[in-house]
């Protein structure tokens, strides 16, 4: 990149740095994405291939879930990175649609392109989107039906469409009756609307046994032991003390020097030092308590004198989990053994230590009414057991939506054809190329339905013919029938979605096409990109098969 001045060229960027311009960039970053979108396009919907991810480690995932996908594979083109962003937004915000997300920007700017070789303007296009994406908006709200909190059945079945594309499908009737219970569990009402946080819904994780032996504790499961064998290995009616603190002697923060010159002196340190801990458990016998967690250490002499006194202790427990175990037995955590008292106690009506598959657990069970519950993950193979983890959040995540949002959408591609069609009409309304652009979003939004007959084995074009002539005639909740072809009414299938994940999508994936429309100058720096295997100078050059 130069400048000349009097015929002198005068060099603005370090040697090295590479610049690409106008439709050459353009066409360079829609590359990108649309390459990111290919990868995750078959493992859409029920049928839905999965990938297999092998780290640099040997580490193997297998999974169809887009933002693991995209988590896992090392993306070095900036606008890739754009795009697994993307995943990682919708994600955070409502747990699924994350290949439905990436999907949908890949096809807007495959939409994009071909009006941008016609020579339209990318800003008409943004404008074009931004109008598009408001009327989809407006469209998808009024396609929302309600839904109540206690409409457990509408619960499961959107729980259950979440994990129909999943490798744990054929177990989805009973994972979906486990997620929507841990759901309605944790949920409560601030200012009159529902709230769920699925935070409070502790995931522990082990192989063995098959997904059917998969459980939900009125309580807290811990990956602990109790700390001494002497100790009792299953309390009844537990009175439960929660500590921040460590039950042991703190050292002083300053060095410091003790002269003993008699050996009744060093055995009257230690039997001080013994007294002070005697001391520590006495108050925690004296306030009632029969079971201590501890979030920090504890002394082997703090031990001896739990187990004496019949308490069984855990220690060095997960702040996370303490926090959770306030909520599930009613305890107060406290930092302070001296302001111990009866009040502070949780209760519970079993805390138990077992051996599930070949590690030792700690069970916190039969809480009255558990502000936080735990869900214990089986599985034939560590693969499995992941994949099942992955799967029951996604199901947590979009029963927590719809309990919170309290609308669905019927599956199956339904929703993308209706906003199809209201944009196609919507369009019609416009003047000057804003109208190609809406048109063209109204296309691209449709390559939901057609992946999900692609990987179903399907003729998208004929599924999609059908599908425009059933919402034509109004039948407005028919989709594509995956399982048998051709198309069905996602009423009598039992397939819903949360209007929270459809919106969360469209909004993501244009705001992201807009973003990258814009953009009409690439300026990479030397350094970019000087990782293993990146060509020097920076930008990778995007091939067909390039991440």
């Amino acid at each position: 990149m130069a400048a000349n001045l009097g015929g002198q060229p005068i060099l603005l960027l370090r040697e090295g740095a590479q610049r690409t311009e106008g439709r050459d960039a353009q066409r360079n970053n829609i590359a990108a994405a649309k390459v990111i979108a290919e990868a995750v396009r078959t493992s859409l919907g029920p049928k839905g291939m999965d990938k297999m991810l092998v780290d640099s480690f040997g580490d193997v995932v297998i999974t169809n879930d887009g933002a693991t996908i995209l988590k896992e594979i090392d993306v070095q083109h900036p606008t890739a990175k754009m795009v697994v962003e993307l995943a990682k937004t919708q994600d955070t915000e409502v747990g699924d649609g994350t290949t439905t997300v990436v999907v949908l920007a890949g096809e807007l700017l495959k939409a994009a392109e071909t009006l941008l070789d016609l020579d339209v303007h990318p800003t008409v296009l943004v404008e074009g989107y931004r109008k598009a994406t408001d009327k989809t908006l407006e469209i998808l709200d009024g396609f929302g039906v309600p839904v109540n909190i206690e409409d457990v059945g509408m619960l499961k079945k959107v729980a259950m469409t979440a994990m129909g594309s999943k490798m744990v499908a054929y177990s989805s009737d009973y994972l979906a009756d486990l997620a929507v219970k841990a759901c309605k569990q944790v949920a409560h009402q601030v200012d009159g609307q529902w709230k769920v946080d699925i935070e409070n819904v502790a995931i522990q994780k082990q192989k063995g046994e098959s997904l059917e032996d998969t459980e939900l504790i009125n309580g807290i499961a811990l990956d602990k032991e109790i700390v001494h064998p002497g100790m009792p290995k299953i309390i009844k009616d537990a009175k439960i003390a929660l500590l921040s603190s460590a039950l042991e002697i703190t050292k002083t923060e300053f060095d410091s020097k003790i002269n003993i010159t008699d050996p009744t002196q060093m055995q009257a340190f230690l039997d001080q030092e013994e007294e002070m801990i005697k001391e520590m458990i006495d108050k925690i016998k004296t306030a009632g308590a029969n079971v201590v967690l501890a979030q920090k250490g504890m002394d082997d002499i703090a031990q001896h004198f739990l187990a004496k006194e019949g308490i069984a202790a855990i220690r060095r427990v997960k702040k996370s989990d303490i926090e959770k175990l306030a909520k599930a037995t009613g305890a107060r955590i406290v930092s302070n053994l001296d302001e111990l008292i009866p009040e502070d106690l949780g209760e519970a009506a079993t805390v138990e230590e077992r051996k599930i598959s070949d590690e030792n657990m700690v069970f916190v069970e039969g809480c009255k009414n558990p502000g936080a519950v735990s869900l214990l993950i089986r599985g034939g193979t560590e693969l499995i057991v992941d994949e099942a983890d992955r799967a029951i959040h996604d199901a947590l995540c979009v029963v927590r939506n719809v309990i919170e949002d309290a609308k669905v959408v019927p599956g199956g591609g339904s929703p993308e054809i209706e906003i199809a069609r209201g944009l196609r009409d919507y369009a019609r309304s416009l003047g000057g190329r804003e109208q190609l652009a809406v048109n063209n979003f109204a296309d691209a939004v449709e390559v939901i339905p057609r992946s999900l007959a692609e990987n179903a084995g399907l003729d998208p074009i004929d599924t999609l013919v059908q599908l425009r002539a059933d919402h034509d005639q109004g039948n407005t909740s028919f989709g594509v029938n995956t399982e048998e072809g051709g198309t069905t009414d996602m009423n009598t299938l039992n397939i819903f979605e949360p209007l929270a994940v459809k919106k969360q999508a469209i909004k993501s994936a244009s705001e992201a096409a807009q973003m990258i429309l814009r953009i009409d100058d690439v300026i990479a720096a030397s350094d970019l990109g000087a990782g293993p295997g990146a060509p020097p100078g920076g930008m990778p050059d995007m091939g067909d098969e390039e991440f």
